[in-house]
C-alpha cells in the first residue's frame, strides 16, 4: 500500500514539474503544523502561553524580595511603636519622607532632593500596620506565583514596579487628598488587571472552544462562557469590594492608586507583551 501511495505521488510530482525536494520540504512544514497543533491541543487552558527564561527559583526568590521588603520595613516600625527600637516617630518620618504626596507634583516643598520622583516607587513599601501589611501580603504571595510562573523574575518586578508607578499616577491625578498615600496595594491591582487579561487570552485561545466556535457560531461550549466571563467577575468583584471598603472606612481609601494599578496591569499584559514577557531579549 505504501509503494503505491508513493508511486502516485511521485507520478503527480512529475506530472506538475515538481522534485523530491519540493516534497521533502513540503513534509517537514507539514510534521511542523502538525506538532503545533498537537502540542496547543495538550495544553491545559490554565497553563501559562509563554515559559519564563528563568529557573522557576529565580521567580519565586524575586517575590521573596518584593515580600521581605514590606515586611522589614513594617517590622521596624512596629518595633519603634512598641519601643523595642528607635522612637515613636519613626513611623511620622517614614511617611513623610516615603509616602506618595500628590501635593508634591505641584507647588509643595519636598524635604529632600528628588523626593518627588522617589515617592512614585517608596509608598509601595510602607503600610499602616500589621493588618494593612498582611493583606497586601497575601495578595503578593498569590498574585506574584502566578506572575513569576508566566513571565519569570523579569516580568514580575517591572510589571510589580510599572503598575506602582502607574498607580501612584492616577492617585496624583485623581486625588485631591492632603495626606500620604501609601501601600503595594496600586502595584498588586496591577498584577490582578494582568491576570484578568491573561484569563481572558487564555480563554480565547482554548482550542476546544475555539472549535466549538468555528462548527456553530451558536455552539459556544459551556466552559467557553465560564471562563470568558471570570475576567468580568473579578472586575466586578474588585470593584465592589473597593466600594465597600470606601464606605466602612468613610472615604480612607486609595481607589484611585487601585484603578491605575490595574489599567496599568492590565494594558501591559494586552500590548506590553515585549516587557513583561522574559523571553525578550
Amino acid at each position: 500500500m505504501r509503494a503505491t501511495v508513493f508511486g502516485l505521488a511521485r507520478g503527480d510530482l512529475r506530472a506538475a514539474g515538481l522534485t523530491r525536494g519540493d516534497l521533502r520540504a513540503a513534509g517537514l512544514a507539514l510534521r511542523a503544523l502538525l506538532a503545533q497543533k498537537r502540542g496547543m491541543a495538550n495544553r491545559s487552558p490554565l497553563q501559562p502561553s509563554c515559559r519564563p527564561a528563568q529557573p522557576p527559583r529565580t521567580g519565586r526568590y524575586a517575590l521573596l524580595g518584593l515580600i521581605l521588603i514590606c515586611v522589614v520595613v513594617e517590622v521596624a516600625l512596629q518595633g519603634a511603636d512598641f519601643g523595642l527600637w528607635g522612637n515613636a516617630r519613626w513611623r511620622g518620618l517614614s511617611y513623610q519622607y516615603g509616602g506618595f504626596w500628590a501635593g508634591l507634583l505641584w507647588d509643595w516643598r519636598p524635604n529632600y532632593r528628588g523626593q518627588a520622583v522617589v515617592m512614585f516607587f517608596s509608598y509601595a513599601a510602607l503600610h499602616a500596620g500589621a493588618g494593612h501589611l498582611i493583606g497586601n501580603m497575601l495578595g503578593l504571595a498569590w498574585l506574584g506565583d502566578l506572575t513569576q510562573e508566566r513571565c519569570g523574575a523579569r516580568g514580575l518586578l517591572v510589571l510589580y514596579g510599572l503598575s506602582a508607578l502607574g498607580g501612584a499616577l492616577a492617585f496624583g491625578g485623581l486625588s485631591s487628598s492632603p495626606a500620604p498615600m501609601i501601600g503595594a496595594s496600586g502595584a498588586i491591582f496591577g498584577l490582578a488587571g494582568a491576570w484578568t487579561v491573561w484569563d481572558w487570552q487564555d480563554s480565547r485561545n482554548d482550542p476546544d472552544a475555539r472549535a466549538s466556535h468555528l462548527i456553530s457560531p451558536q455552539l459556544i461550549s459551556p466552559q467557553f462562557i465560564k471562563r470568558g466571563l471570570r475576567p468580568l467577575a473579578v472586575v466586578l468583584g474588585l470593584a465592589g469590594l473597593n466600594a465597600a471598603v470606601w464606605v466602612l472606612q468613610d472615604g480612607n481609601l486609595a481607589w484611585e492608586t487601585h484603578l491605575g494599578g490595574f489599567a496599568t496591569g492590565a494594558l501591559l499584559a494586552l500590548w506590553g507583551g515585549y516587557i513583561v514577557n522574559a523571553h525578550a531579549s
